[in-house]
């Protein structure tokens, strides 16, 4: 019977996106981004500046990507969770712990849901988060400088996945768990899951003056799957919440076993009251081994910090402060609107789109409208905590962002459509093909109290007869539409890194003023900063050879160096003197076990090199910096193991002596 029904709906599902297909190829000869007047929405003329910044999640490349809106173009890829070969992200020494876990060194995960920090309730811009989905992490990027600044490990969680989002004045952001496992983890039978798995939901603080992440509480839920969340903004301000799936507990076959209730949860969490009971000592003191990497601009360096502890919060434990509403079916988003009042349950496999009212809800709990609990979790009534639903809105609703005008746009995966609907009167607006099978949606500050309500950014799994094919995949890509007027536009399609799996969006006029131009050399703290030419050295300590170099347009600093033995561990240290923004410059070595290193003005990073065969070996600048960009190189002799070759280089022509 389960192999009956897994056709059937593998039947129904491939129909719905043939169709959809077949739709899309009828709409592009006639109507959409090819039309001249959608070429003038998106064009930017040369030395003019997009309107927009979307940073785009990478998916499985674990990167975060920044696009331009509405030109689409493609201005940088932030390595997060992975190595990066033009950055030399986890390949230079400075990097490499960022990406250090209580696993060991994990140099890849799933980059999702990247989100803007905010004050009271709109975007700040001083910084991105995002989650690591499988080896369980957030990350925080500074938008000062567009790097990767902390990361850290979330212990007890598996599939990070309801993650990363904050609430209104960036107090918190929370790290939901996708996958409940056994707490603590322990060796037992996978089929005796039903009560004895547990979903870690994690509130990270963050600090008010530098953002510094540190983990206050984990909440430890039923063993649901926690998928997506969002904060309450308003009178909805200090609740949290998250939408489950698989209430059932089921362990194998999800796609049938987790889809028999007719209703899942939302888990509404009251985070002010348990956060003030674990301020006056409440919670449990659990061990936890876990990573926290920080990056630290004085020293152009990262260190990492093994902690051992974290607070556990029972709910039994705080009566009053975690509530379950029912909605329909297998949701995925979980959705608030800028006033706070309504949120958005969107059940993969309902018929209708379902709004909760948080008013409501907040009477029902006076009230006590329960219907029973789980696991001890007061249960709402439905009825209760409902505003209202749209009818017949698509099919697969995933994802709803709202344009601060009483409108909502909700994305349908199976569908392939993005649908505009009325907040109040919950009636179908408009509704516009996606190409194909879309699953999240961006409008820049969306998910604030103050949207920009200009345009909507749709990420799209499939393209097929999109682009040019590539093999046997084609480029996946996003879609943006012009919603200033009461129907939707479709402007552009472009291609984009990775999986597009979630976007956040922001003016660009609030973080262009901020953007840091220089590191300046005379504050530089980093170990091995060399801040002139003057300052250059080679130093030998036993094995170990120590290049304190400087780079400039044209040349390195020394830049032939001899006396270097087969079997040392040379040291490359190189500071890029340059005081003038926009221009890096580059080094690689011949033979080395790493990247070639970027290095941004005032800025110092470091690479090893390990020479196995004698020779005179050269280096260079990668990066085009000059008319002489091709004359920036220099040599090391490496003569045999025990030679008496004295270890020298030259400085401006004239040999030095090394210490």
């Amino acid at each position: 019977m389960k192999t009956i029904f897994k056709s059937l709906l593998a039947i129904t599902v491939l129909s719905l996106v043939l169709s959809s297909c077949g739709n899309g190829g009828s709409e592009k000869g006639s109507q959409g981004a090819l039309s001249s007047s959608a070429a003038e929405k998106v064009y930017v003329a040369p030395g003019e500046h997009d309107e927009f910044y979307a940073f785009v999640s990478g998916g499985f490349s674990g990167q975060l990507a920044v696009y331009g809106l509405p030109s689409g173009r493609l201005f940088k890829v932030i390595p997060v969770f992975s190595v990066d070969a033009e950055k030399a992200y986890g390949f230079n020494e400075e990097t490499k712990p960022m990406l250090n876990t209580s696993h060991g060194f994990i140099p890849w995960d799933d980059s999702h849901h990247p989100d803007i920090s905010q004050t009271a309730g709109e975007l700040d811009g001083r910084y991105v988060f995002i989650n690591g989905n499988n080896t369980p992490r957030i990350a925080k990027i500074d938008l000062t400088t567009f790097e990767t600044t902390e990361i850290i490990e979330i212990p007890n969680s598996a599939g990070n996945h309801s993650s990363s989002f904050v609430t209104e004045n960036t107090e918190y952001v929370v790290a939901g768990t996708r996958f409940s496992v056994p707490y603590p983890q322990k060796d037992m039978p996978i089929d005796e899951y039903k009560g004895n798995f547990k979903g870690a939901l994690t509130f990270i603080a963050v600090d008010p003056k530098d953002g510094a992440m540190d983990i206050k509480f984990q909440i430890m839920m039923p063993g649901f799957n926690y998928d997506l969340s969002h904060p309450g903004r308003g009178d909805s301000h200090g609740w949290f919440f998250f939408t489950t799936y698989n209430t059932e507990e089921a362990n194998s076959l999800l796609e049938v076993n987790a889809s028999q209730n007719d209703k899942d949860f939302i888990a509404a969490i009251n985070w002010k009251k348990i956060e003030e009971y674990v301020n006056n000592g409440g919670g449990t003191k659990a061990p936890a081994k876990y990573a926290h990497n920080v990056y630290d601009e004085e020293t152009h360096a990262a260190t990492t910090t093994m902690k051992d502890e974290i607070v556990i919060v029972n709910p039994s434990d705080v009566p009053g402060a975690i509530y379950f509403m029912p909605t329909p079916k297998s949701p995925h988003g979980c959705d608030v609107d800028p006033s706070g009042e309504y949120i958005v349950g969107s059940g993969k496999l309902a018929a209708e789109l379902t709004i909760h009212s948080f008013s409501k809800m907040i009477k029902a709990i006076d009230e006590k409208k329960f219907d029973g609990d789980a696991y001890g979790i007061p249960i709402l009534q439905y009825e209760a905590t409902l505003a209202g639903s749209v009818k017949q809105p698509g099919l697969g609703p995933l994802h709803t962002e709202f344009d601060g005008k009483g409108n909502a746009y909700t994305t349908f995966f199976i569908s392939s459509e993005v649908v505009k609907w009325k907040l109040g009167t919950w009636e179908v607006i408009d509704r516009k093909p996606t190409y194909y099978s879309v699953g999240h949606l961006m409008i820049p500050g969306g998910n604030s109290r103050k949207p920009f309500g200009k345009y909507v950014l749709a990420m799209n799994k499939i393209t097929k007869d999109r682009y040019i094919p590539t093999g046997p995949e084609v480029t996946q890509s996003a879609q943006l539409y012009d919603i200033s007027g009461d129907k939707m536009e479709l402007l552009l399609d472009f291609p984009t890194i990775g999986e597009p799996h979630y976007a956040a969006g922001i003016p660009a006029s609030i973080l262009e003023a901020n953007s840091k131009k220089i590191f300046k050399l005379e504050e530089s703290k980093h170990k091995y900063v060399t801040k002139s030419e003057a300052e250059a050295k080679v130093v030998r300590d036993g094995n170990e050879v120590h290049i304190y170099m400087t780079m400039i347009r044209s040349h390195f600093a020394p830049d032939n160096i001899e006396g270097v033995q087969v079997g040392d561990k040379v040291y490359f240290h190189v500071t890029n003197l340059e005081q003038d923004y926009d221009v890096p410059h580059g080094i690689a070595m011949i033979g080395a076990n790493t990247s070639e290193l970027l290095i941004m003005p005032g800025q110092t990073e470091t690479f090893i090199w390990e020479p196995k065969q004698i020779g005179v070996w050269p280096f260079y600048c990668t990066d085009f910096c000059s008319a002489l960009h091709q004359e920036m190189q220099g040599y090391v002799r490496v003569s045999p193991k025990g030679s008496n070759v004295p270890l020298t280089y030259t400085l401006d022509g004239d040999a030095v002596d090394a210490e």
